[in-house]
């Protein structure tokens, strides 16, 4: 049976039921929203809308569900913390791009805030982004620094894709779980984790040590550089060290996604983390 054709038989928060809701606006066909400084952000996914919901720090705005999507957060237990409207798939669908894969689950959202970097606990790992645009690997990052309960991850405010839409449907409901601390100048902010004591270790190709040689010590600030690009050269010089990833095969480079996999398993495992 359809999310079409299902007759809702399901309670929602108190054991009210689910009213279905007045149907969206029509936005732009096919354009998947993407917040301003002052807009919500856009999460849509089962991973991404139900870590959103179990998140306390995650102000929701609007929740938007087909009947299939709010009956299985009934049958789940997860609270949806905001009267969701009812809609059909078509109604979300128009909402996102093309490939935007939603399971019957649209939320508009506040955005998460920004810790300082002068709140950044001093132990473990902490990833930095030098100006890594692709929101599909920006997300699998923070997927990955999830998994390897990486403290924060340091990323600019320009020259950086937002945290809704792709990036969040990327990081399969991570970005609940790891703060993202926005700077407006990166070398400033490598510096201030340098002078708090964090070990700045830069990945390139080109480093002079290999990073599974390297003597490492937490806390740990594992920076990574733009996609093709690599690191910028105020980054570098600024970087207490630069090392590569040694790999037996013809190829050297990996998606910049795959290298963070690769640093972060070397990183904890040298730092005694796994």
């Amino acid at each position: 049976m359809s999310d079409r054709d299902r007759k809702p038989n399901f309670r929602g928060k108190g054991g009210k039921p689910f009213q279905k809701g007045p149907k969206f606006g029509r936005p732009p066909a096919r354009r998947e929203r993407e917040s301003g400084s002052d807009g919500p952000v856009i999460l849509y996914g089962w991973h991404t809308v139900s870590a959103a919901l179990a998140n306390p720090d995650r102000h929701i705005r609007k929740l938007y569900l087909t009947e299939n999507a709010a009956k299985r957060l009934a049958d789940e237990n997860i609270a949806t913390r905001v009267a969701p409207e009812i809609v059909r798939p078509s109604e979300i669908d128009r909402r996102l791009t093309p490939d935007g894969v939603h399971q019957g689950l649209l939320a508009e959202a506040d955005p998460l805030p920004s810790p300082g970097i002068d709140t950044l606990a001093l132990e473990g790992i902490v990833l930095v982004l030098d100006q890594i645009t692709d929101p599909h690997n920006v997300g699998a990052i923070l997927r990955s620094a999830a998994a390897f309960a990486v403290k924060a991850i340091v990323t600019t405010a320009r020259h950086s894709p937002e945290a809704t839409g792709v990036l969040a449907k990327s990081a399969s409901g991570a970005l609940e779980l790891v703060p993202v601390v926005t700077v407006q100048n990166l070398a400033r902010a490598l510096n201030e984790l340098n002078e708090r004591g964090f070990q700045t270790v830069g990945l390139d190709s080109e480093g002079t040590e290999d990073l599974g040689k390297a003597a490492l010590q937490a806390p740990l600030a594992l920076v990574l550089g733009a996609e093709g690009k690599g690191l910028r050269q105020l980054t570098r010089e600024t970087c207490r060290l630069v090392a590569r990833l040694d790999m037996p095969g013809e190829i050297k480079s990996l998606n910049v996604s795959n290298a963070c996999v690769l640093a972060l398993y070397i990183g904890a495992s040298r730092l005694g983390l796994m």
